[in-house]
This record gives structure tokens, C-alpha cells and sequence, in this order.
């Protein structure tokens, strides 16, 4: 069972959606509105059966998508299909990557705070690319408290789509955990991502003794060089608890696997499944796991719980 969400109510506002002020007709704050009843009725669920985790190991869900910028394979950008994902999945944790800001095909749409107006959930954003007049990159969904954050600009060989690593420290009902969110280079020649898996090292080895857990899209498949370089300090989520051949890529039809969780070798987790969610929405295939923390007790209910915090966009950092 998973743990009930834990927002920070003295959160400030940018990192609850990274993102300028909507006016009040906007799309993001319609889609709040809307998406308001079903946050609270799921909250409460979570809450109601939250006595049943006293005492028992810590339980989360974690989940890397592909959104396409919420592209479905129909052609229609459509963000609620990928809202309704990630709440299905139930997830606690979401690497997201292809995700606009202020970008021409998406008609200017804040994808980030609408984002977290559909989920419920913590939305941190960085730009790697200015493209069509405005930002894209990585994101990171939460329901954990954030209690630092940082984007690296993972260095590039030849010119092309700067890539990037976002990384968030988060507060896990007193547990500090590590999250990091990537895309890498889709070219042919693996010598950019193969580059980068150094770069994804070197970070993770400045968090000293802490948990981190890792997800995104590779741009490669299992039997390449790249990956076994990851393998060298990375644990795949799959190979310990995925059936079949786990292909995300592309999705309705998937025929690669270049999606991944992966867990820093030492990381005291269990992962007890994980599996692939296809779906048209995008043209990626979603992997969800749910990872047991043997050393992290879950918190006790709240008998009179206060509601979740109301998640407003909140001006951008500096």
C-alpha cells in the first residue's frame, strides 16, 4: 500500500508549480477547479487507510514518462490524458521529460503548472532548450516536501538539444531521498550519452550516504554500451522485478526499451513490481514502480487531518 501525500503547506509558492501567476480564467486554474473534488476524494481515501501502514516499511510509487510534450499518438495535445496517467498509476514521484513552457506548438501553455493543478502534486521545472520562443526540459512531480533543487546542463559533443539533470532533494516523512530526472541524446552516435552516464556519477557522488533514485529516457536499449556503463553504478528497477521484455518505445506498439528507474547501487530500497503503462497519450510508454523502504517506517494517521494545501502557480525562480 502506498503512503498518503505529503505536501508542504509553508512551501513556497515557486516550488509548488515554477511558473508565472495565471489569471483566474486561465486554463490552469480552470483545470484546478475541476480537478479539486477528485484530489480531495482521493486524498481522503488515502487518509482513511492510512491506520493499516502503522508500523509497516514505507511504501512509495515512482514513475518516468515521456510526455512528447503531451502529444498523443492521435496527434491531439492533450495534458489531462496525461494527468489521468499519473493519477491512476498513483504515483508519489514522476520523472517527466519533453515538457514546453511558453512553447509555440502548444499554444504558449504553462505545461508545468497545469501539471500540478491536475495532479495535486509539486511540479519543479527547468529550461534546457529554448525552442519556438520558449522553454523546454525536465520536470519532477512530488508529493514530498522539496528541500533543495538544482539543474545541470549535461555537456554536449557536437552542437545539438542541450540536455539536461534535474535533481531534487526531497523530506520523506524525515528521510532525506534523491531524485533525479534526465533525457538524453537520441543521435545514432552514443558518444554524447555515453559522456553523460560519467556526468550522471559524478553527481550522484556528491550525495554522500543518501538514497537516490533515478528515472528517465536513455535514447538506448539494454544490450548497448550506454547502458552497461549506467549498470556500473545503477541498479535497473526491471531486471529485479519486471516481466517480460519492459519496451516502451513506441508506444500502442513498443519495440525498445529505452525508459528506465534505476536505484544507486547501496540504495537500502526493495522494489516489490514494476510495469509499463501504454497509452495514445503519448508516444512513450510510462514505467511506475513501487519500491518498499525497509529502514523508513510510514507515518501514523492523522484522526482529524487537515485538507491538502491548495496548489497556486507561483512566480518563476530567479
Amino acid at each position: 500500500m502506498m503512503s498518503a501525500p505529503d505536501l508542504d503547506p509553508g512551501m513556497a509558492p515557486a516550488a509548488r508549480g515554477l511558473t508565472p501567476h495565471a489569471h483566474p480564467g486561465s486554463p490552469v486554474r480552470v483545470a484546478a477547479l475541476r480537478q479539486a473534488l477528485l484530489w480531495a476524494m482521493g486524498w481522503m481515501a488515502l487518509m482513511a487507510g492510512a491506520g493499516q501502514l502503522r508500523g509497516e516499511p514505507l511504501a512509495m510509487r515512482v514513475m518516468t514518462y515521456n510526455i512528447h510534450h503531451a502529444e498523443g499518438t492521435d496527434g491531439r495535445i492533450d495534458l489531462e490524458r496525461i494527468a489521468c496517467m499519473i493519477r491512476k498509476a498513483g504515483a508519489d514521484l514522476v520523472a517527466v521529460q519533453e515538457v514546453d513552457r511558453g512553447v509555440a506548438r502548444t499554444q504558449r501553455r504553462d505545461l508545468p503548472a497545469e501539471l500540478a493543478a491536475l495532479t495535486g502534486m509539486t511540479c519543479l521545472f527547468t529550461n534546457n532548450f529554448h525552442y519556438q520562443g520558449g522553454e523546454y526540459g525536465n520536470a519532477i512531480l512530488t508529493r514530498f516536501p522539496v528541500l533543495q533543487w538544482t539543474n545541470t546542463h549535461l555537456r554536449m559533443v557536437r552542437p545539438g538539444e542541450q540536455r539536461g539533470l534535474l535533481q531534487a532533494v526531497l523530506d520523506v516523512h524525515g528521510n532525506p531521498l534523491v531524485f533525479f530526472a534526465t533525457h538524453l541524446d537520441s543521435r545514432t552516435d552514443d558518444e554524447e550519452r555515453r559522456q553523460n552516464v560519467h556526468e550522471l556519477r559524478a553527481a550522484a557522488a556528491q550525495h554522500r550516504d543518501r538514497p537516490i533514485l533515478l528515472g528517465g529516457d536513455f535514447n538506448a536499449v539494454p544490450d548497448s554500451r550506454v547502458i552497461a556503463a549506467v549498470r556500473e553504478t545503477w541498479i535497473d528497477m526491471w531486471e529485479l522485478a519486471g516481466e517480460g521484455p519492459g519496451y516502451t518505445s513506441p508506444s500502442g506498439k513498443p519495440r525498445r526499451r529505452i525508459d528506465y528507474l534505476w536505484m544507486l547501487r547501496g540504495t537500502p530500497a526493495r522494489v516489490r513490481r514494476i510495469e509499463v503503462l501504454d497509452s495514445p497519450a503519448s508516444d512513450h510508454a510510462a514505467v511506475a514502480a513501487e519500491i518498499e523502504w525497509p529502514g523508513w517506517t510510514a507515518p501514523q494517521a492523522d484522526p482529524q487531518p487537515s485538507p491538502p494545501p491548495t496548489i497556486e502557480p507561483g512566480p518563476p525562480p530567479d
